[in-house]
């Protein structure tokens, strides 16, 4: 099997699965169907055009900074001025994931090749949540089990610093489409897209495992952090308070 593999890092990020009128919540990781959407704009497709072809891909995530949840709140008016109720929205703010899709090679070339040129902007989940950089596609040999273990732990220096953790993050693994009830030790959650036409949007249920991996620790990190800035990966803007 292969992988596409994405970091899916920024300021705010947010993955709605269930969220209804006043109140956006986002889950505590990224969704398949706002992945999805993701590759989808970046191919160039059209909100009625089918994704088929992109949700039948195995979905799994690594959740290497879980970053923090924070709550914000928008006012609006009609158009006669009268004012609409608050809307509560939802983020994770400072997060770090890797998504990743098994499928096909040549289908996860083009898309990789999709992701570094977009034909839309991307966004992480909403509008609002623009990444903090280049999403580093990368198309791995192996399924998404080997790859979520043998990927360097991309969490920021800052975090491995400042917090007791450990180079163990959860991973999320789709296991089955459709699949309501659950299958055993899974969870079903409502979040495999089937179409994305405002007219009728379409999600159908998918069963997803959690659990955890060990992953190659801080040396690893450093690794990461040169692929992005392209540079020796050596700046590191908080070491002076270290001396």
């Amino acid at each position: 099997m292969t992988v596409l593999l994405l970091t899916l890092t920024g300021p705010l990020q947010s993955w709605g699965s269930a969220s209804r009128f006043v109140r956006r919540g986002t889950e505590p990781a990224p969704t398949k169907s706002g992945v999805v959407g993701l590759l989808a704009a970046a191919q160039g497709r059209r909100r009625a055009d089918p994704v088929e072809d992109l949700a039948a891909l195995r979905f799994g995530v690594r959740i290497d900074q879980p970053g923090r949840l924070v709550r914000d709140f928008q006012t609006e008016r009609r158009a006669d001025g009268t004012s609409l109720p608050l809307s509560y929205r939802f983020y994770l703010a400072d997060a770090v994931f890797l998504a990743g899709l098994e499928g096909d090679a040549t289908f996860l070339e083009g898309l990789a090749d999709a992701i570094r040129r977009p034909v839309f902007p991307l966004f992480l989940g909403r509008r609002s949540c623009p990444p903090a950089g280049p999403l580093l596609p990368l198309v791995l040999d192996g399924t998404l089990e080997e790859v979520f273990r043998d990927r360097p732990w991309a969490a920021a220096a800052w975090y491995r610093r400042s917090r007791e953790v450990r180079n163990l993050p959860e991973v999320r693994l789709e296991t089955a489409v459709d699949a309501q009830p659950a299958d055993v030790g899974a969870v079903s959650v409502r979040d495999h897209p089937v179409s994305f036409d405002p007219e009728l949007r379409q999600y159908g249920w998918r069963s997803v495992a959690h659990g955890a991996v060990t992953v190659p620790g801080p040396a690893a990190g450093r690794a990461v952090a040169t692929a992005r800035g392209g540079g020796s990966g050596t700046h590191d803007p908080m070491a002076v308070f270290d001396r």
